[in-house]
């Protein structure tokens, strides 16, 4: 169960990401609220979406290596 809530976390994350590096403008108030102490800029935004999808590699990596076990 641990592990499928963290997938979703992931997916999540992913979905935002990658919406972020599509659609800035359009996503700008969300990141503004979801990154509250920090302002939401465009770069924010890009390197967050980035860094999502490294981290879905990652993670994916991870998920395929540990099922063969």
């Amino acid at each position: 169960m641990e592990t499928v809530l963290f997938c979703l976390l992931v997916q999540a994350n992913l979905i935002f990401g990658v919406a972020g590096l599509l659609w800035p403008d359009k996503l700008m108030p969300y990141f503004a609220i979801m990154m509250f102490p920090w302002p939401a800029t465009e770069r924010a935004l890009r390197v967050h979406g980035i860094v999502a999808i490294a981290g879905w590699v990652v993670v994916l990596g991870k998920l395929l290596l540990t099922a063969g076990r």
